[in-house]
């Protein structure tokens, strides 16, 4: 199947996730059934679309006759049956649980047309662990959408072990209808290649919210005049909950030394999940927290982060995730803006950046931290 024969897409989960991709599709021209397994959550994600597509309207980015006309291509339903029976192209958009996620793809297999397409928009989970659920592994693929779904360009489409390149490639060709940025992940691996490359940066926090010092507001005093988001606040934006299960499922998949510190795991268990609950690293009872930056730490500057995600960049080339250096720097470009990690140590020089590599992994006795040969070597050209 080609993108061009998908014509109905069936979005599984009307939450913060489904509602996005749901309004991608209608605006982009496809018929779209959001279910949830509820008629109270469907109800949440229609009117959150409903507010999303006034705004666009009255921001004049859609006509009147185009929000119309998107807004009755969608399909709010609770039965999951009708939902799919007759879809080109379904998107799981569940919670990030793995067994919650074989279930939904064990379903779809039954339910779903025998030529249906079966995506999943897990931000880190194995493709081919899904698939496994299903008898049509090469029908499933990644399709992994970025928070805010409607406003986020980059979609990271990945092969699982026994995806077909015709299901890619007509998935890859949806997320470009859909206006977005796709960057096809040619090996399925824990985090893909954005959540990846940042993978380090965030054991790197919870080693120093475990050390105690310095403290969140010294390290992200340092990290403001160059950053809108700083990185414990963004910690606290995802939510430290969701940290501390990306941590547990890398020290699964990747390293031993990704295990949840003892900080971390205390916080959490605290109830203090960041803004979300009001408090956690910083607090957000009164909105934003404003950054204190008198004081910023000298122990660390942004060379420290850019290092790490540069020399995790270079195992996804070693490794085969991606073969192109072009595809990360593209993918971390538009999954969180500035510019890419290869882009970033053309300017700071591959010498300097293995240095704080070397530096981080004495510090911390992490060998995650240590640079690979393609670092060492530093020829990379983008």
């Amino acid at each position: 199947m080609k993108g061009s024969d998908i014509h109905k897409i069936a979005v599984i989960g009307a939450g913060a996730m489904g509602n996005g991709i749901a309004q991608n599709g209608i605006l982009a021209g496809y018929t779209v059934a959001m279910r949830d397994i509820e008629q109270r959550f469907v109800d949440k994600g229609l009117d959150t679309i409903k507010g999303s597509m006034a705004k666009f309207l009255g921001k004049g980015k859609i006509t009147q006759q185009q929000h119309d006309e998107a807004m009755a291509r969608l399909i709010p339903i609770v039965d999951l049956k009708d939902a799919v029976k007759d879809a080109d192209l379904i998107i799981e958009a569940a919670p990030e649980d793995l067994d919650l996620k074989k279930k939904i793809f064990a379903d779809l297999d039954v339910l779903a047309p025998p030529h249906a397409i079966l995506a999943s928009n897990t931000s880190t989970m194995s493709i081919t662990e899904i698939a496994s659920a299903t008898k049509r592994p090469e029908q499933v693929v990644g399709m992994h959408f970025f928070n805010p779904a409607v406003l986020m360009k980059l979609v990271e489409v990945i092969y699982g072990n026994k995806s077909s390149d015709a299901a890619v490639q007509a998935t890859f060709e949806v997320a470009r209808k859909m206006n977005k940025v796709g960057v096809i992940v040619k090996k399925d691996s824990p985090g893909f290649i954005y959540n990846r490359v940042n993978a380090p940066t965030g054991l790197l926090l919870q080693r120093i919210l475990d050390k105690g010092t310095p403290k969140p507001e010294q390290f992200d005093a340092a990290f403001k005049p160059v950053m809108p988001m700083t990185p414990f606040e963004l910690l606290d934006y995802v939510g430290l909950d969701i940290v501390l299960h990306t941590q547990k499922y890398y020290s699964q998949t990747l390293s031993k030394d990704y295990t949840p510190t003892k900080a971390l795991v205390d916080i959490v268990n605290s109830g203090l999940l960041g803004m979300k609950t009001g408090k956690g690293l910083y607090d957000w009872s009164a909105g934003r927290p404003q950054i204190d930056t008198s004081n910023p730490t000298t122990e660390y500057d942004p060379t420290h982060m850019i290092a790490l995600q540069v020399n995790e960049a270079t195992k996804l080339l070693e490794e085969g995730v991606v073969d192109n250096p072009k595809d990360i720097d593209l993918a971390m470009a538009n999954g969180g803006g500035g510019i890419g990690p290869f882009a970033l140590a053309k300017g700071i020089g591959f010498d300097k950046l293995v240095e704080k590599c070397n530096e981080l992994a004495d510090k911390f006795g992490v060998e995650v931290f240590r640079p690979t040969k393609t670092m060492v070597e530093g020829k990379i050209e983008v």
